[in-house]
């Protein structure tokens, strides 16, 4: 038995939840983790002086749990619900594929050994804000909040990203269309399964 795990990563509106939804949709023996499932209760959540919740940095998240959730499913694939496709090809039927979707994925040390993809969405401000605009969050974004935390938090944890040479992470553009980028990342996936069937 053989397990890929694939993190997909990125800024806030992005697209990481419908790629890899898609993705599973397409690839066999294919299971998500998503860290959204992950965020600590509101009255966890630090304040700033500004009065925003500060919910886009780590400490906002149960990080430990969610790696432990990712150990445990490393280790028994087939246990955790994963439908294992009846048409996959013999040589798949092994393989097991783990996408941990997230916008905070790289930035966490005991995460990084995990990967045998790393893939990170990016978004121009102007596009972020307005998808951002049109969802609706529990609790809701505060006025400025946009502003005054989420896109600098997303610009701190990138240049950290950027900065870090070791790391190898495939940068795409979120504003390509959705078919475009499940191609890329499909195509991608397969080539990363067939290396590990070899």
């Amino acid at each position: 038995m053989k397990v890929l795990v694939v993190g997909l990563g990125g800024v806030t509106n992005g697209g990481k939840t419908t790629l890899a939804e898609k993705l599973k949709n397409m690839l066999p023996n294919c299971d998500i983790i998503s860290q959204d499932d992950f965020f600590k209760p509101e009255s966890e959540v630090e304040t700033d002086e500004r009065g925003f919740k500060l919910y886009d940095v780590l400490d906002a998240l149960y990080m430990d749990d969610m790696v432990t959730s990712i150990h445990n499913w490393i280790k028994s694939p087939a246990s955790s619900g994963v439908v294992t496709e009846e048409n996959a090809c013999d040589s798949l039927k092994d393989v097991y594929i783990l996408i941990v979707e997230g916008f905070l994925l790289y930035n966490y040390e005991p995460l990084n050994k995990l990967w045998n993809r790393r893939y990170f969405l990016t978004l121009p401000y102007e596009e972020c804000k307005r998808r951002r605009s049109t969802r609706v969050y529990q609790p809701a974004d505060t006025p400025g909040y946009f502003d005054g935390h989420v896109w600098p938090m997303y610009l701190k944890y990138k240049n950290e990203l950027e900065e870090n040479a070791s790391m190898q992470v495939d940068y795409l553009d979120g504003t390509k269309s959705q078919e475009e980028l499940l191609s890329y990342v499909y195509s991608d996936i397969i080539q990363e399964l067939n290396k590990l069937r070899e």
